[in-house]
């Protein structure tokens, strides 16, 4: 065996000397080889995506004024029949694939003619030759409808189904026949067409919005707003002496608009001023034609509207 050439008391010593040394200049002996070198992190295998027989989507439709979002996934037919066979009649179906179908509202809705307060609900149905029944769930966790209980129902409505000409090879849905304030949840399939109306209530929503924004003084609207806001009180046979307030201020912030002047001989002649309609009709007519591109087909409308207050 080897042994040191010095006492142990002066091996000590050299040893503390040395990191003492070590603390003073900063330097710091070598580690040895193995601790030096950081082990290399173990990696993931490379992951792998498969294609799914049965892909999610998301829906993103707007109703009115409303936001509506379905989640779910679509499967395919691949030879197979499917109502009264792959999907029975009289079960409940998680309308889809996967995980049960989520319908999201952004606000309240009728869901066919039940209100549905703003949320997200699994969509379940129950299937039939002659009606659907379409149940909204508030147990939006399930996966499938294995575990589905009629006491979670929100609202169940009964549709009709529709036989189509074409036929679907993948399940959708969709949105149909949107309205102002309205429109479809489509379910189709195969052969079938499943509708079901949603209706917002877009109408008093924006008129609301409307009497909001006119009443703020301190943020005053642009012209554009006075016309739109005058507009749908004439669509929807509302004060249309405000209507002809705003489509005033519409016009006193762009003088050269025909076609809020245009709107503003309709407003007259449904309060029942008919000279005062044909006079602003007139006009509406002559700052077109004075514009840089006259619109030939509005001042034709106008020529007719004039004609018609006249005859009438």
């Amino acid at each position: 065996m080897c042994k040191s050439p010095l006492p142990r008391s002066l091996r000590c010593a050299a040893v503390a000397g040395g990191v003492l040394f070590s603390i003073i200049s900063g330097f710091s002996p070598a580690a040895p080889r193995a601790q030096a070198q950081d082990a290399a992190p173990a990696q993931s295998p490379p992951r792998v995506e498969f294609p799914a027989p049965s892909p999610h989507t998301t829906l993103k439709q707007r109703v009115g004024v409303t936001d509506i979002e379905v989640d779910y996934s679509r499967p395919s037919a691949r030879g197979r029949k499917i109502f009264g066979d792959l999907v029975p009649y009289g079960q409940v179906w998680r309308t889809g694939a996967n995980a049960s179908t989520k319908i999201t509202f952004g606000d309240e809705v009728k869901f066919g003619d039940k209100p549905v307060p703003a949320g997200k609900y699994a969509l379940y149905t129950i299937p039939g030759a002659d009606e659907w029944t379409v149940i909204l769930s508030k147990d939006t966790s399930l996966w499938g409808a294995y575990k589905y209980k009629p006491e979670n129902d929100l609202l169940r409505i009964t549709v009709k189904p529709v036989t189509t000409s074409d036929k679907l090879e993948s399940f959708l849905i969709d949105f149909d026949d949107l309205r102002e304030d309205s429109g479809l949840l489509c379910l189709v399939w195969e052969n079938l067409y499943v509708p079901i109306k949603i209706t917002t209530d877009a109408v008093a929503k924006t008129t609301a919005a409307i009497e909001r924004a006119a009443a703020d003084t301190a943020r005053p609207q642009p012209a554009g707003f006075y016309g739109q806001a005058a507009s749908f009180y004439l669509s929807h046979n509302l004060d249309l002496k405000k209507a002809l307030e705003w489509i005033d201020k519409a016009i006193a912030g762009n003088p050269k608009s025909y076609r809020a002047l245009g709107l503003k001989a309709q407003i007259q002649a449904k309060l029942g001023d008919k000279a005062g309609a044909i006079a602003t009709a007139q006009k509406s007519i002559d700052v077109n034609k004075a514009s840089e591109e006259p619109d030939q087909d509005e001042v034709q409308n106008q020529e007719k509207f004039i004609a018609t207050l006249k005859n009438s």
